[in-house]
């Protein structure tokens, strides 16, 4: 082998090294505009579940009654509408059931990372608080296998 084909070696590897450090800096660039869009794309959806949820419980009539009724402070008394509600059977008391439901899906939304949690901070704190505010209810949320609302209440708690 004379000197000269040593060179056409070395430089067929320099250009094979220059190809892979292209190559890997293609690739790098590739992985963060993916994770870009990733990251825009999961805002995008997180604001369209929050739209969603935000129309469903505050655009219609079908939450207003026991909304109104978890906004009345009471003395934890049967007299309580809202207390009196968390006695009355699953069956007799679908509006009521609803309303949980609602809460129990945006509940599972957060422990899935649809949503984050300040994002239902930001949109129903104060219903939050007024499901809070009655241990009748609270008691009811946890007995009654609302897992996610009541997992999402207690941290809620735990945070203040």
């Amino acid at each position: 082998m004379s000197l000269s084909d040593n060179n056409v070696v070395t430089g067929w590897e320099a250009a094979k090294d220059v190809a892979e450090t292209f190559y890997y800096i293609l690739a790098a660039i590739a992985a963060i505009g993916a994770a870009w869009v990733y990251r825009r794309n999961s805002r995008l959806e997180r604001a369209r579940w929050t739209s969603n949820l935000y129309e469903k419980f505050y655009e219609g009539e079908r939450y207003k009654e026991i909304r109104d009724l978890l906004d009345i402070d009471c003395t934890e008394s049967l007299d309580c509408q809202a207390c009196a509600i968390a006695h009355e059977s699953h069956q007799q008391n679908m509006k009521f059931s609803d309303y949980l439901n609602f809460f129990e899906l945006v509940g599972f939304l957060e422990k899935s990372k649809q949503l984050k949690s300040q994002d239902i901070e930001d949109l129903f704190c104060y219903y939050l608080d007024c499901l809070e505010k009655h241990k009748l209810v609270r008691d009811y949320i946890r007995d009654r296998g609302y897992e996610q609302l009541n997992r999402f209440l207690e941290r809620r708690r735990e945070s203040k």
